[in-house]
């Protein structure tokens, strides 16, 4: 009687051993999003000479502001595809290669925006 009990163990376990590799079931990982993702005509529409208020209005909140240069405001976005970013095949963007820098003035002013090439034309 033993030794019917010790094959049927070995061999569920050994089914567990294979079946957790298989892909079937993998645990479900969530899209994980960082940033705020823009795209090149949003960047299009602030110009420098705008306000603070302005660019807020047109763009939402950035990502960073530095409490050391109060006036650089910088977009950034990364996205890590989870399970449903995998089945849609959308790329992993890393390392903040998708980023917008804007630049005021001590009046609160656009003087200078950096990295509009970086962004898509559409959204991811």
């Amino acid at each position: 009687m033993k030794k019917p009990t010790l094959s049927l163990l070995t061999l569920g376990m050994a089914a567990v051993l294979t079946l957790s590799g298989c892909s079937a079931f993998r645990v479900y990982t969530i899209d994980l999003p960082q940033g705020t993702p823009l795209t090149a005509a949003q960047a299009a529409q602030v110009q420098v000479g705008m306000s603070a208020n302005q660019v807020l209005y047109i763009l939402g909140s950035p990502a960073l502001k530095d409490t050391l240069a109060p006036n650089r405001w910088d977009y950034i976005y990364d996205y890590t595809a989870g399970t449903d970013g995998k089945r849609k095949d959308k790329a992993d963007i890393k390392n903040a290669s998708q980023y917008l820098s804007i630049y005021f003035n001590n009046q609160g002013q656009v003087v200078r925006i950096d990295g509009r090439d970086s962004l898509p034309a559409i959204r991811h």
